[in-house]
């Protein structure tokens, strides 16, 4: 199992908890200091069943600044992300081929 985890971000840190309360130690993937590939993110979004702009933490003063009401392609939204890895929802569990998003934090049960 994988977690993209921000340490900072109170449900990566009980989605995190989770996993680890449940006998799962996760790969933590500190994504803001290592930011996945385009090819990576496409693979997370195909994992998670969602598109891009279901991904975008549009609350954010990046995305609000830069790109909110802007037209944006996938491809767009990906590379924004990639930009900016604040923009990715957090956090994401991985396990093989499927994915969820930890919101909430319970979401990872169905992966163990």
């Amino acid at each position: 199992m994988k977690i993209y985890h921000n340490p900072r971000c109170s449900k990566s840190r009980q989605t995190l908890a989770l996993l680890q309360e449940n006998g799962v130690e996760p790969e933590v993937v500190l994504y803001l200091d290592d930011a996945p590939t385009i090819d990576e993110l496409k693979n997370l979004l195909t994992k998670l069943g969602i598109s891009p702009m279901q991904l975008v933490r549009k609350g954010e003063a990046i995305w609000k600044e830069k790109f909110k009401g802007i037209e944006l392609t996938d491809d767009e939204i990906i590379a924004a992300m990639i930009a900016n890895p604040k923009l990715i929802e957090r956090p994401i569990v991985v396990k093989n081929n499927k994915a969820v998003l930890g919101r909430p934090p319970e979401n990872a049960l169905e992966l163990i």
